[in-house]
C-alpha cells in the first residue's frame, strides 16, 4: 500500500509541475515506475478521480486563481495553462464554476477550487509522542474588527470531524476568495446553538459586500489583540506533529512577561499548516 501511496504522490507531484504542458499517462507512469494501466488503475484507486478529470480540475483552477489575480485575458490565460482552444475552455470552466471566465475575471465571486491534496498526506498516522519545538516565533498582531465569511459545523472540534460533517470542499471555495483562509476555534459566545467550535472561514472587511455561498455566513469579530505562534518549517507529512508540538508550546507558555494574559472569550485562528513557513497559531490576549 505505502508502494501504491508513493507512486500515486510522485504522479500529483509531476502533475502540479507540469500542469501548463501535454500530461500523457505514458509519462506519469514512468514517474510512477508502473505499467500505464496499473497506474492509472492505482491514481482512482487513492484520488477518487479519473487522471484526466484530475488534469482538467487543477487546470480551471490554476486558471481561475490567474484571472482574479493577474492582468491576463482569457485567451492568455487559456494558453498558459495548455487548454488548445478557447471555447473549449471557457466551456470547461463555465461546467467546473458556473459562471463564464470573463465575468469571474471582472467578478471574481467564491467559487469551489480544486485543491490537490497530496495522498500520502491523507492518512492521519499513529500518534507519537509531542515533541518538542527548538524554536517557537512569538510576535505581537493587533486585528481590527472585521467580519469572517464562516460555514459551519454541527460539533465539530477539529479538522477531521469538521470534513466529515461539512465535506472537505470548504477549503476549496475560501481560496478563490483573495484572503488567507483561516481555521478558528470559536468561543460560546460565537457558537449558537447545534453548532461547531471549530469552523473554517476567511476575514473579509467589515463593508464586504460580495456574494455569499451556500452555506455561508458572515459573522463579526471585535478588533482584537493576538500573540502569533509560529514554529519551524517541517516535512509535508510530518503536519500534525508540527501541530501538536506547537500547541504544546503555546500550553506552556505564559505572556504575563510582557503585560498581557490570555484571552479566552475570542476564538484563537489557525492558518493552513505549510511546512516552509511552519505552523503558526494566533491566540487573543489582553492587558493585565
Amino acid at each position: 500500500m505505502d508502494r501504491e501511496v508513493d507512486a500515486v504522490q510522485r504522479m500529483q507531484d509531476y502533475i502540479k509541475n507540469h500542469i501548463s504542458e501535454d500530461i500523457t499517462l505514458l509519462k506519469l507512469s514512468e514517474v510512477a515506475c508502473y505499467s500505464p494501466w496499473y497506474s492509472y488503475r492505482i491514481f482512482v484507486k487513492h484520488t477518487n478521480m479519473t487522471v484526466s478529470k484530475y488534469i482538467r480540475s487543477l487546470r480551471l483552477s490554476n486558471a481561475a486563481v490567474k484571472l482574479r489575480d493577474e492582468d491576463l485575458s482569457v485567451t492568455e490565460v487559456s494558453m498558459d495553462l495548455g487548454f488548445g482552444c478557447v471555447d473549449g475552455f471557457q466551456r470547461a470552466f463555465r461546467n467546473e464554476f458556473n459562471i463564464n471566465p470573463k465575468a469571474y475575471s471582472v467578478n471574481p465571486i467564491p467559487i469551489p477550487l480544486f485543491i490537490p491534496y497530496g495522498v500520502k498526506y491523507r492518512n492521519r498516522k499513529e500518534k507519537k509522542d509531542v515533541m518538542e519545538s527548538k524554536n517557537v516565533f512569538i510576535s505581537l498582531v493587533e486585528k481590527p474588527e472585521r467580519r469572517i465569511l464562516v460555514k459551519r459545523g454541527i460539533k465539530a472540534e477539529e479538522y477531521f470531524s469538521y470534513c466529515e460533517e461539512v465535506g472537505c470542499d470548504v477549503w476549496g471555495i475560501l481560496k478563490s476568495i483573495d484572503k488567507e483562509p483561516v481555521c478558528l476555534y470559536l468561543t460560546d459566545k460565537y457558537i449558537p446553538k447545534g453548532t461547531s467550535k471549530y469552523v473554517q472561514g476567511a476575514e473579509v472587511p467589515m463593508e464586504y459586500r460580495g456574494h455569499i455561498p451556500q452555506g455561508f455566513e458572515l459573522m463579526t469579530l471585535p478588533k482584537t489583540t493576538y500573540l502569533m505562534f509560529q514554529g519551524e518549517p517541517f516535512e509535508e507529512e510530518d503536519y500534525e506533529e508540527a501541530i501538536m508540538s506547537l500547541k504544546s508550546a503555546i500550553a506552556k507558555y505564559d505572556p504575563s512577561p510582557l503585560g498581557y494574559a490570555f484571552d479566552d472569550s475570542e476564538p484563537s485562528i489557525q492558518l493552513e499548516p505549510i511546512g516552509s513557513r511552519g505552523y503558526i497559531e494566533l491566540k487573543a490576549v489582553r492587558r493585565k
